[in-house]
């Protein structure tokens, strides 16, 4: 993105610290004067010695000793101003970005997670804004003081001499034209390094989240290998970026070397000749020293400027991701919600392949009716269900809740009415109270253990160290798989949503977590509308209403005894594993989906 582009979008987070920017640049004034007052008091008393050194009285020099003490605690404050108050600032203008960002990813659809690394996200909301502090706070306040001593020195030295000052000023454009190269340069490798570190966190996120595979396979030499690859291109890329760094610096030198060599020569002939006046020559080279300091700070403050640039840049690159799923204009919140779900003629292609994974689906499913899907691996039964709650919307036709299309109402209402139960059981870090709590913000503690009694996990959470308040680790890890998933089931019970969701929530658990699990279910899909994404299809027999799915198609619908009656597609698969037998698991009529097949 152009600079010009990224200033104009950051601009507006001044907006509401207006007033602490107007005082900031105050300051940074009052600092600028402070600076530029002391080569006059000292051209004033060498000019007055060298002419009449009579008329310098120690009451002259006192006085103007006092002035310039009063002047340097008036920069003591302004500058203590702006180091605190205008870095707060910054900190502020960081968090509103990151709070910004955090916002908008909650707005995205699954299809953005899907396509991006969990790493480069974390990059992106969070080390890309440190930056962002520094650059909030110094860019007005830096170009504004180079502006301002920039103007002041120029006028001053154009009194003192208008040759030598256009001399001097003439060298400041060729300098800035010549740095510009490596200033780019500089630019483009600070975002290489930015988006390589957001690599290097996904590469490390996977291993660690990984370790149990890692550790399985002995394969620790081959993550700390392709770790280390990773780590050495880094290297790499920062050692290009510091190699730009320090010919961008060393330009600056040259041309700081060049400006005072044309004031010794310069200034020393003029004053051979007259034309300047010695105290004249000490106030110019002060001021010139000034200027010079003023635009090496604007130099070195290019790195941060960069720095800045580059984390703004992949902020507003996360900003400008496309939201798929949001409310439209006018959609209202469901009210009384039965449970009546109508699919009519839906079809959907995940939009990064288009490939075709539901085709012209129609399907009524009655309030507090139980739902089957059952179908062979990628024929759309995850899919279906991810509709409902539209954590996708449909590429053609419409899906009616109680009558009302799901896009006319808010998502809020819409989602708080669907409760989903997934095989792979997500816990936050926290105690085993604040997850099922999640189901219901605010709710009583006795609510909760009403809702954990209800899915059977009241008694081994009282079994556990701290109850319901036992740390459950990261991703839950010190729970097992059957705990977990009774612990998602009491989240949804605590919900209580009118439809329901299950997708192949016991597919991963033994014989007896899975009865356990059962039961849970069976209580919590009670007077609820129910779709089952079924795993062993031995444990469908109750249900109300079956559909098997093939090729992006409903081919065969109906309750279990009908489609048995029919020797179809679901007698078939019924009958791989052995009538009246539970499929054994990994085989055939065993219809457990990996994630990526789930589509």
């Amino acid at each position: 993105m152009k600079t010009s582009t990224l200033l104009k979008r950051f601009v507006p987070y001044y907006r509401k610290y207006r007033g602490v920017m107007v005082m900031d640049l105050f300051c940074a004034a009052l600092t600028t004067v402070c600076e530029l007052v002391l080569p006059l008091i000292l051209r004033h008393i060498t000019n007055v010695g060298m002419n009449d050194l009579a008329s310098l009285t120690v009451r002259m020099v006192v006085n103007l000793g006092i002035l310039y003490f009063i002047l340097r605690m008036i920069d003591g404050v302004a500058s203590f101003y702006m180091a605190y108050t205008g870095h707060v600032m910054g900190a502020a203008i960081e968090t509103d970005m990151r709070e910004d960002a955090f916002s908008h990813l909650q707005k995205l659809s699954d299809n953005y997670f899907n396509n991006t690394k969990v790493g480069q996200i974390m990059a992106r909301i969070t080390s890309d804004l440190f930056d962002v502090t520094e650059f909030a706070h110094h860019c007005p306040e830096e170009f504004f003081i180079a502006f301002l001593k920039g103007l002041v020195s120029f006028v001053i030295l154009a009194r003192i001499n208008l040759l030598l000052t256009v001399i001097i000023f003439v060298l400041i454009p060729v300098m800035a034209v010549s740095c510009t190269y490596f200033n780019l340069q500089v630019r483009k490798a600070f975002k290489r390094q930015r988006n390589h570190i957001g690599e290097l966190n996904a590469r490390i996120e996977d291993s660690l989240l990984g370790n149990k595979v890692v550790r399985a396979f002995a394969n620790e030499k081959i993550e700390i290998d392709k770790f280390n690859r990773d780590n050495q291109e880094f290297l790499k890329i920062k050692r290009n970026t510091y190699k730009y760094m320090a010919a961008f610096q060393n330009t600056i030198r040259m041309f700081d070397g060049l400006m005072y060599v044309v004031v010794i020569v310069a200034g020393g002939i003029f004053m051979i000749k007259g034309l300047i006046l010695p105290g004249d020559l000490v106030a110019y080279t002060l001021y010139v020293t000034t200027l010079l300091a003023t635009i090496r700070r604007i130099i070195e403050f290019a790195e941060q400027f960069q720095r800045g640039m580059t984390g703004i840049e992949r902020f507003m690159e996360l900003m400008d991701a496309t939201v798929d799923i949001f409310d439209e204009e006018g959609a209202v919140p469901l009210r009384e919600v039965k449970g009546e779900i109508v699919f009519r003629d839906v079809s959907f292609e995940y939009p990064d392949d288009h490939t075709p994974v539901l085709s012209g689906i129609n399907l009524t499913v009655k309030p507090g009716e139980k739902v089957a899907l059952v179908g062979s691996s990628g024929g759309g039964k995850t899919t279906l269900c991810n509709l409902i709650p539209r954590f996708y919307d449909p590429t053609e036709g419409e899906i009616l809740l109680d009558g009302q299309n799901i896009k006319h109402v808010t998502l809020k209402s819409l989602r708080e009415s669907v409760g989903v139960v997934q095989q792979d059981v997500y816990l936050f870090s926290g105690s085993v109270y604040e997850n099922i709590a999640y189901g219901k913000p605010g709710a009583a503690r006795e609510e909760v253990i009403q809702a954990a009694k209800m899915a059977g996990a009241h008694e081994f959470i009282e079994e556990l160290k701290d109850g319901y308040d036992t740390y459950v680790g990261e991703r839950g890890v010190k729970l097992s798989g059957g705990q977990k998933q009774r612990i998602s089931i009491a989240r949804v019970m605590l919900k209580a949503p009118k439809v329901l969701l299950f997708d192949e929530a016991t597919a991963s658990l033994d014989n007896e977590s899975e009865h356990l699990v059962s039961e849970s279910l069976e209580k919590l899909a009670a007077g609820r509308t129910t779709l089952t994404i079924a795993h062993r299809l031995t444990t469908i027999h109750g249900a109300d209403h079956i559909l098997v799915l093939s090729g992006s198609h409903i081919v065969e619908e109906g309750n279990h005894q009908a489609l048995m009656e029919k020797r179809g597609v679901y007698y078939q698969l019924y009958t791989s594993a052995g009538i009246g037998e539970e499929p054994a698991s990994g085989k055939e009529g065993d219809f457990t989906e990996t994630e990526g097949e789930r589509r």
